[in-house]
């Protein structure tokens, strides 16, 4: 599967309305400055969507209000990523950010997936 978008927050315009409907001015800036990040070209977009999985790991930023951890998962998967890559990547990551955050991230990815149905 190749990539949805050619920038996976420019081009995704539900995203956008997403982040604007937090607050206006502030998903503005958003999408301005993840937009002209997501735009850089020497990394494609795939794997910036798995680095950002990554971060959202490390950072425990996988769960509860203001989480983006299931919005980044739609964007990894609209840029060609699977399920199995998502998971995989969380075991790899579980090295270096500790097991309990990778139990976490986990956990979290299994939650999302159950309430969409996705198996």
């Amino acid at each position: 599967m190749t990539s949805q978008y050619h920038n996976a927050v420019l081009d995704d315009h539900a995203l956008i309305e997403g982040l604007k409907s937090i607050n206006p001015v502030w998903g503005d800036m958003t999408v301005r400055v993840a937009g002209e990040a997501w735009g850089m070209p020497l990394i494609d977009q795939k794997t910036k969507a798995l680095i950002t999985l990554a971060l959202d790991q490390m950072a425990l930023n996988v769960a509860g209000e203001g989480s983006p951890f299931a919005a980044h998962i739609d964007m990894a998967i609209k840029q060609g990523t699977t399920y199995a890559e998502i998971e995989e990547l969380i075991v790899f990551t579980s090295v270096y950010t500790g097991f309990n955050k990778g139990a976490t991230a986990m956990g979290a990815l299994n939650k999302i997936r159950h309430e969409r149905g996705d198996n």
